[in-house]
């Protein structure tokens, strides 16, 4: 017979979603008297997407929360400290911009904004308010080698090499969180009368009943697709980018300084990405295939790293349909990660919207399956409100570009690609600083400040840049604005290398 208490939770597949789905849910409802037992199933023949190596520094709580040592990842996943992201050549082809994670002082309660446009030389807006820029520009680290574990003298997240960094997450909640791991090959999919998914079938002939799925298997969505026929909501209409050129490379100089941001550069076909770790260099090129052949991207990504003395490496084809589940959570079926969605590697958004998607399972578990249907509800509104904002925030970096040397950036910035919602915010945002009263969930996946940055960082402004401010604020603004490079030198002068740190970290004991 079967019980209406949810009790038995069964993750298919591994990856990142798969593992930080089973590690959280394990350290949060894995323990006590209505503890879940949770079971991770994965093939043993499918490989990883491997390219997503940087994160929202949401990573920090999460890891912390399923207590795993920050010395550990730093020492077993070969991760690095990541402050932000610098990107080149966005707006019109030689410019540079930053987007640091950590907000400006005063973000929310001094006009900032307006302080920094009556500058006369105005200069770059994010290290105009805050140290994060000229700190990544020295290399940098964002703490101490004296600062607890997750603690921070400035905002970070992490890059780190996702083949390592899962084994990591996959000994830990088996080791140390009670996660059951099945390899095997899943031939059948069960289901209840009601159309609820009842058991896996695998190959072997083990039949792996659940209350609750997760489906974690990637691309393919092997449950919440391929078995409940949940359709995909393709965004190729806002944003193009459909395919990336990867690639691993050495280090120019493997005792060199050691980037602490993700480095966009733009071209004229799409962006490249650069992610430095301790031991190598994560490159790729994203482009649209409306818009530029694989060769072209091919010759792109060379260009790039010819410099670097890098050109001969042979990059791997990723392909992928920009866009997200109509539904995320379906019966007893909820995807996350690559089942759920994806736009493109820009801003590190997939790990967070893992982890912020599992984090709200933890909070609102449905222990009986009456319940299920209303957490389902509210899942799948927060969700479409996310990868809906997610895209606009994407959008962003594309519709305020003035590049006019191909097409493809013609094509971004047409008006008649950019979403009702954002064109709206854009008219608001030209008589004010984007703020909290544009994001009212409680939990955003980008701040205001967020904007601020992009808006700032690609040139946008307007006669009513800042709006209004009082006298008294607008002073006590420029008075901070103007110590700002006073301490921006202190904290260079008190900060790490980086790379030095990672080495005094990752020393075994």
């Amino acid at each position: 017979m079967r019980s209406a208490r949810i009790q038995d939770v069964l993750i298919l597949g591994g990856g990142s979603a798969g593992w930080l789905a089973a590690a959280l849910l394990a350290a949060e409802r894995g323990q006590g008297e209505d503890a879940l037992r949770i079971t991770l199933v994965e093939s043993p023949n499918t490989p990883p997407i491997g390219v997503g190596e940087g994160t929202w520094p949401t990573m920090r709580d999460t890891l912390r929360r399923i207590g795993l040592s920050e010395r550990e990842l730093l020492r077993h996943a070969d991760a690095a400290f990541k402050q932000g992201s610098r990107f080149v050549g966005w707006r019109n082809g030689q410019d540079v911009y930053h987007h640091p994670f950590s907000l400006p002082q005063g973000h929310g309660e001094l006009p900032l904004v307006a302080a920094w446009a009556a500058t006369t030389t105005r200069g770059d807006f994010a290290a105009a308010v805050g140290p994060q820029p000229a700190v990544c520009l020295a290399a940098r680290a964002p703490k101490q080698a004296s600062t607890p574990d997750y603690a921070a003298v400035l905002n970070y997240g992490y890059h780190f090499d996702a083949g390592r960094f899962v084994p990591l997450l996959q000994r830990h909640a088996v080791q140390h969180l009670g996660v059951q791991h099945r390899v095997a090959h899943v031939q059948r999919v069960e289901r209840h009368a009601d159309g609820d998914i009842a058991a896996l079938h695998t190959e072997a002939g083990e039949r792996l009943a659940a209350d609750l799925f997760i489906d974690c298997s990637g691309l393919q969505a092997r449950l919440i697709s391929q078995e409940l026929g949940v359709p995909w909501v393709s965004r190729r209409d806002v944003l193009f980018n459909d395919r990336a050129l990867a690639v691993q490379v050495p280090h120019a100089d493997p005792h060199g300084q050691l980037a602490s941001q993700t480095l966009a550069t733009a071209h004229s076909q799409g962006w490249i990405w650069e992610i430095g770790l301790p031991t190598r260099r994560g490159v790729g090129c994203v482009f649209a295939s409306d818009f530029a052949s694989e060769a072209q991207a091919h010759d792109a990504l060379q260009t790039y790293l010819a410099p670097q003395g890098s050109g001969t490496a042979e990059p791997r084809l990723i392909r992928f349909d920009p866009g997200h589940r109509a539904r995320f959570w379906e019966r007893n079926c909820l995807a996350v990660g690559l089942a759920g969605g994806f736009i493109e590697p820009l801003e590190a958004s997939a790990l967070a919207l893992i982890e912020l998607s599992v984090q709200q399972l933890c909070d609102d578990f449905p222990f009986e399956r009456a319940a299920m249907d209303t957490v389902a509800r509210r899942m799948n509104d927060t969700l479409d409100y996310r990868w809906g904002w997610l895209v606009e925030f994407l959008k962003l970096h594309y519709v305020l570009s003035e590049r006019d040397d191909s097409a493809y950036w013609r094509a971004h910035r047409d008006p008649a690609s950019c979403p009702e919602r954002l064109r709206e915010q854009l008219r608001l945002w030209a008589h004010r600083p984007p703020s909290r009263r544009d994001l009212p969930m409680a939990e955003e996946l980008f701040p205001s400040a967020s904007y601020q940055y992009v808006l700032y960082g690609m040139g946008f402004a307007s006669a009513g840049m800042g709006g209004p401010a009082r006298p008294d604020e607008l002073r006590a603004a420029q008075t901070l604005l103007a110590e700002q490079p006073a301490r921006t030198q202190r904290l260079l002068a008190a900060l790490p290398d980086h790379r030095r740190l990672l080495q005094e970290l990752t020393q075994e004991p």
